[in-house]
């Protein structure tokens, strides 16, 4: 089964749509980071959970 690392944290509702989806695409492109769960509240806020893989080096002799 496959390790993965868990960034959070949440995002204003003031932050228009397209802003939201540039900085989503920014950590996907940059930092190899993929949408695990976004869930948005009655007041507007989001709460956005990015995971990615753990990569485990294994010696070589």
């Amino acid at each position: 089964m496959a390790e993965y690392e868990i960034q959070q944290f949440e995002v204003s509702r003031t932050l228009p749509r397209g802003a939201v989806r540039r900085l989503l695409a920014e950590h996907a492109e940059y930092g190899g980071w993929e949408l695990a769960r976004l869930r948005r509240y009655p007041d507007g806020t989001r709460k956005v959970w990015l995971r990615r893989r753990i990569i485990k080096v294994m010696r070589t002799f």
